[in-house]
C-alpha cells in the first residue's frame, strides 16, 4: 500500500491518537524508566538490591550517593525524569545501610566480647 493511501480498516481517530501519543512519550518505555538520568536509575537498583544480606551494606552506600546525584541532575534539567527512582534509592539505601551497619556493629561487638 502506498504512503498516500489510508488504511480502510483504521479509524481516523485511532491514527491521530497514535501519532500524538508517540510524540508525547518519545520512547518505548512510556517514560517509566528514566534512561536519561543514569545516577537515579542505578541508585534505584542498588537500593532495591541492598536488601541482600552481607552485600547490602556495600550496595546501600552508593545507592544514597547516586540518588542525591540523580536529584541534582533533575534539578539542573527539568526535562530529565527519575525523581521517584532517586528517592527510592536514597530511602532504601538509608534503611538498609542502618540495618546492615547496625548488625555488623553488633557482630563485631559480640566477636570482641567473646575473646
Amino acid at each position: 500500500m502506498n504512503d498516500d493511501q489510508q488504511n480502510p480498516f483504521e479509524s481516523p481517530q485511532a491514527s491521530a491518537s497514535a501519532t500524538s501519543q508517540s510524540s508525547e512519550t518519545g520512547d518505548a518505555t512510556g517514560g517509566l524508566i528514566p534512561y536519561k538520568n543514569v545516577p537515579a536509575l542505578i541508585s534505584y537498583y542498588l537500593g532495591v538490591f541492598s536488601i541482600i544480606p552481607f552485600i547490602g551494606f556495600f550496595l546501600a552506600v552508593p545507592a544514597i550517593i547516586l540518588g542525591v546525584m540523580g536529584l541534582q541532575k533533575k534539578a539542573k534539567n527539568p526535562h530529565v525524569k527519575g525523581t521517584a527512582h532517586a528517592w527510592v534509592g536514597i530511602v532504601m539505601g538509608t534503611i538498609f545501610m542502618l540495618l546492615w551497619g547496625g548488625l555488623l556493629f553488633i557482630g563485631f561487638i559480640g566477636f570482641a566480647a567473646s575473646r
